[in-house]
């Protein structure tokens, strides 16, 4: 028996085929076309590829893509590939491929892989975090991904930031069309973004970081602005969830100083507690949870 999840991402679109033990057996990228008709498309032929490499096929196909599917409209909503909203794709992939499909956050999906078997596997309650070129959250709970009754748990990322400072208010305008998102300030590409608008010269976060850790002082001003964002993000979290596991997924989550005392000193000052104990990880899955918890959406039987 073989689980096929796809990772439905802004660039790419990846299939993969996993045995019940979680292994790769297959795995096929393609660059993301950026158009609906041909993206359907592009998913039929990986997951045929997918299941030709493995040498079995699936009726079930788990996706993880941006945004949710409206449980009023059954449409695509809230997705930054604006091009899927208001399309019926969990409906189309099932008629393209003839397969029974199931469609989730991707935020969900990396939370859902991590909490089955990564950094998350022994916790009853995992939040994971999305800060790479956007900024989403999942939520699992007994290893179980949580839809919510509006279809939007953990949309973490259209959450204003909190306890905001005076020069943060209304200051920066979300793709979504509200003010001040989560997204506008601990995604990678806000991340990079707050560094140029600063005055600094940078292609990506990592090389931030770079900077940062050589002492460059307008680096090191932006780094530390960040990790404060991303602990009142987190803090929020831990007031109205307060999960087990914290873990952090995305091309930000490769920067070991989020796993040390700053990022816990930014979570712990806002935080409606005594104490913070939870532990923050990285991902054991690293980029393969998107289309690991992709499989997992749907259950061995």
């Amino acid at each position: 028996m073989i689980r096929i999840g796809v990772d439905f991402g802004g660039t790419k679109i990846e299939a993969a085929a996993l045995n019940q033990a979680g292994d790769f057996l297959a795995r096929v990228r393609e660059p993301n076309p950026g158009n609906y008709d041909a993206a359907v498309a592009s998913v039929k032929k990986v997951v045929e590829e997918a299941e030709a490499q493995a040498g079995a096929t699936a009726q079930r196909v788990g996706v993880g893509m941006p945004g949710s599917i409206s449980p009023v409209t059954h449409e695509v909503r809230g997705a930054n590939s604006t091009w899927l909203n208001g399309k019926p794709f969990d409906k189309d992939l099932a008629k393209a491929m003839g397969k029974e499909v199931r469609v989730a956050n991707d935020a969900n999906c990396f939370a859902l892989s991590e909490a089955t078997d990564g950094a998350g596997k022994d916790a009853k309650v995992v939040f994971g975090v999305i800060i790479g070129t956007g900024c989403g959250g999942g939520v699992v709970m007994d290893r179980h991904a949580l839809d919510g009754c509006n279809f939007i748990a953990g949309e973490w990322g259209h959450t204003p930031l909190p306890w905001m400072e005076s020069d943060e208010y209304r200051s920066q305008k979300c793709w979504c069309g509200r003010w001040d998102c989560l997204e506008r300030y601990v995604a990678g590409s806000a991340f990079v973004n707050h560094y140029k608008a600063a005055g600094g010269e940078a292609q990506n976060g990592a090389e931030i970081v770079t900077k940062a850790r050589a002492g460059e002082p307008l680096a090191e001003a932006e780094l530390e602005r960040y990790i404060n964002r991303l602990g009142r993000g987190l803090a929020m979290i831990c007031d109205i969830l307060d999960p087990d596991v914290i873990v952090l997924g995305g091309g930000m989550s490769n920067t070991d100083e989020l796993y040390g005392e700053r990022l816990r000193l930014a979570v712990e000052t806002p935080l409606f507690s005594d104490q913070f104990i939870t532990p923050i990880r990285k991902p054991v899955h690293g980029d393969s949870s998107g289309v690991r918890g992709a499989a997992w959406l749907w259950p061995w039987d």
